[in-house]
Order: C-alpha cells, then sequence, then structure tokens
C-alpha cells in the first residue's frame, strides 16, 4: 500500500484585466469599459470513502489548476476557472514539503481543503475611474497562481489494531475474524503493508487493521517502525498479540508497549486487549500458565487463543466490541491542530544588496503586486509607485542608500529607479 507521497499543486493565474474605451458611433469620447479578469481555479483535496490508499499518486505527482479569462471590452467579466479537484482516502495527513507545516487532516467524507488558491482576476479599467480621473489607461494583470510540494501521509482509520511481534500470527487471525485476506506466510516481516478486515457481531461491525510488525528501534524510523506507528495512532482500541511460538513472550509484549510510547505518549495509554496466541502448539500450551501468572500481576487479563483452529476467538471477538462500547466517543484527530486556511503575511518585505550594488526586494504583496502592473503604461507604473511608498518600501530602500539609477529587483522584474 502506498501511504506516504509528494505531488506538486499549482493554482490557476488570476485574469488579466483590461484596458478599453466605448467605441460607439455618435459617442466621441467614450469612458471606459475594460472588465475584471476571471478568477484562478483553486486546487482542493477532497475525501473519498471509497478510496483506501495513495496509489493514484504513485505514477502522477503534479496537478495545476486553469487560469481565469481575461476581462472583455462592455464590462465584461472573464470566466473564472473551476476549482481542481484532487481525491485522497480517508486519513490523509496533508503537510507542506518545504517547511513541515501541517496544513490540515482529512479524516471524513467530502472533506475539503485548499491546498492553492487561485489567483484573483485582476481589475478592467473600469475599476479606476473617478470624478478627477475620468479616463483611467491602466487596469491589473491577474493575480499570479500558488504553487508548492506537498507531503501527503496516509493514517488508517480503524476501530482496532492488531499489534505485536513479526509472526505473532495477525495476518491469520484477520483472515478469521473478518472478510480480510492478507497474505499469510511463516516467516518474519510477511506483513509490509496494513490490511483492513470488517468484523461482524450481532448486526454491527468494527473495522480492524492489520499493522506491520515492530523491531526494536521503530520509533526512530527503523525497519517499518514510522509506517507502522503512523497507523496505530487512529486506532481506538489495540488488540496486542503475543506469540506463543516464541521463547520470550514478555519480552515481546515489554518491547512493543516501549516502542508505542516512544513514539507517541498517548499510543502507550491505549486500552489493550492482550492475546496469547498459538494455543494450537505445544510449547505455547506449556508456556501459558506462566504468562498468564506474570501479566495478572502487573494488572492486566490475558486471552489465549489460536488463530489456527479458531480456538477461543469468538470469545475475543465479544471482548472488543465490549471494550469498543466502553470507551467514550472521541473525535478522530492528531496532536496538532489543523489548519484549513494557508497563512500568509501580506505586508511583510525584505530588502537585501547584492555584491554588484544592486538592490533586491522580497515579499508576497509586493511582488504579486509588480506580477499585476502593466508595464507598457505610465499610469500603472504610478500607481505601483504608489504602492511601494504605501508599503513602506520606498523608506526602506533609502535608508538602505538607493540612489536615482541604481538597478532594483522586485520578484522577477529588474527596474530602474528613478526619482
Amino acid at each position: 500500500m502506498i501511504d506516504e507521497v509528494k505531488v506538486f499543486v499549482k493554482s490557476g493565474d488570476g485574469g488579466d484585466g483590461m484596458i478599453h474605451f466605448r467605441r460607439e458611433k455618435f459617442v466621441p469620447r467614450g469612458g471606459p469599459d475594460g472588465g475584471d479578469g476571471g478568477h484562478g481555479g483553486d486546487v482542493v483535496l477532497v475525501v473519498n470513502p471509497k478510496l483506501s490508499t495513495l496509489s493514484n499518486f504513485q505514477h502522477r505527482a503534479h496537478f495545476s489548476a486553469q487560469p481565469g479569462g481575461r476581462g472583455g471590452a462592455n464590462n465584461r467579466t472573464g470566466a473564472s476557472a473551476s476549482h481542481y479537484l484532487i481525491e485522497v482516502p480517508p486519513g490523509t495527513v496533508v503537510r507542506d514539503e518545504a517547511s513541515g507545516a501541517l496544513l490540515g487532516d482529512l479524516v471524513n467524507a467530502n472533506d475539503r481543503l485548499i491546498v492553492a488558491k487561485g489567483g484573483r482576476g485582476g481589475r478592467g479599467n473600469t475599476r479606476f475611474k473617478s470624478a478627477s480621473h475620468q479616463a483611467p489607461r491602466y487596469a491589473e494583470k491577474g493575480m499570479p497562481s500558488e504553487e508548492r510540494w506537498l507531503r501527503l501521509e496516509l493514517k488508517l482509520i480503524a476501530d482496532v489494531g492488531l499489534v505485536g511481534m513479526p509472526n505473532a500470527g495477525k495476518s491469520t487471525l484477520l483472515s478469521v475474524i473478518s472478510n480480510a485476506r492478507p497474505k499469510i506466510a511463516s516467516y518474519p516481516f510477511t506483513t509490509l503493508e496494513p490490511n483492513l478486515g470488517v468484523v461482524r457481531y450481532d448486526d454491527r461491525d468494527l473495522v480492524v487493521a492489520d499493522i506491520p510488525g515492530l523491531i526494536e528501534g521503530a520509533h526512530e524510523g527503523v525497519g517499518l517502525g514510522h509506517a507502522f506507528l503512523r497507523h496505530v495512532q487512529r486506532t481506538r482500541l489495540l488488540v496486542h498479540l503475543l506469540n506463543g511460538e516464541n521463547p520470550d513472550p514478555l519480552a515481546d509484549y515489554n518491547q512493543i508497549n516501549i516502542e508505542l510510547a516512544l513514539y507517541d505518549e498517548k499510543l502507550g495509554e491505549k486500552p489493550q486487549i492482550v492475546v496469547f496466541n498459538k494455543m494450537d502448539l505445544p510449547d505455547a500450551q506449556e508456556r501459558w500458565p506462566q504468562v498468564q501468572a506474570a501479566l495478572k500481576q502487573r494488572g492486566v487479563q490475558p486471552l489465549a487463543i489460536s488463530a489456527a483452529t479458531q480456538d477461543n476467538v469468538q470469545t475475543l471477538i465479544r471482548e472488543m466490541f465490549r471494550m469498543i462500547d466502553a470507551l467514550p466517543d472521541e473525535p478522530v484527530t492528531i496532536a496538532e491542530v489543523p489548519i484549513y486556511e494557508l497563512p500568509e503575511d501580506e505586508f511583510a518585505f525584505e530588502i537585501s544588496r547584492d555584491e554588484d550594488g544592486t538592490f533586491r526586494v522580497t515579499g508576497k504583496r509586493i511582488e504579486r503586486a509588480a506580477a499585476m502592473t502593466y508595464w507598457d503604461y505610465d499610469e500603472a507604473i504610478a500607481r505601483f509607485q504608489t504602492v511601494l511608498e504605501t508599503l513602506g518600501i520606498t523608506k526602506a530602500l533609502e535608508a538602505a542608500g538607493v540612489e536615482v539609477g541604481d538597478t532594483v529587483f522586485i520578484g522577477d522584474f529588474e527596474l530602474e529607479w528613478t526619482e
């Protein structure tokens, strides 16, 4: 199962506003009638409950929305682009690849998260008409698109997680108690990916996940560590399966609990049903009394079963439903608080000076304004100069020593500083 991918998303540019004046017979001085550009499309992640993996992204990692249409004459607004919807399975955690910041935790069917906002359409010259300025010869270009790399992580959403050391019999147990048909073999590390099954009892059902076995150091990402522990986080109840064939099942029990707690303190506190498996084997039958006594001393009431012969398996199923019913209802969340808006500091900027004496201004607001300016029109350039003054960039450049004739880079644009 593909449970972690990187994808690139790019929203649509806003459509350019239009510079246009009415041209009608007998109307020699028609006023401005350039329309606004349309909005660019957003890129939106949406939960499709029919999906269970991120395998759709294995062969495609780039997604781009369409730009907005250009404004037209007669105050016609350009067409806004449709949103680009990307379907993801329930349990998808979305992070910004560059910063690692959490953007959203998509759990429920049809949950949506905007990961790249489409550019606003530029305003046509009609918008700039005023009592003192009847014929503005400038408009705005559309706002540039947003683009970013995302990291998508899948955390299975299951009621019960089967945990235990490799070859404890989790896959066999899941196949016995549910409709799942996982691959089963008698060697360590058989299950390299989680399997889901539905357990039904008295017209009710539980979703159970058989999760890959742990090895020492899993909390540090050794082996299958993080892949295992990420999926365990969402479960409400753990069935901790001990391999009765192993020489020291108690050591295995301790190791699993240590790894859970080291990765996430709350994992170590999740309720557990401790199950001693493989009671069909003589070695397990011999070890059972000692293991049972030792666990009872710790306040744990273990249950002995044989998944292979299904001995006492129905008792385990009833206990799973009983414990789930006893647990308080809790919303499915992760430790961090999901952020559903893309934060940005609109007015922040920085000024630097290169070795060749040129100045460079960076900042979302001012770079966006530069990209939206029609540089072929003097009035548009004058308006951009007003933006520089309003944001405090003019004073900051003067304080940094800018002089007439110096080169100033703003985003992708090279400008010459003038009075």
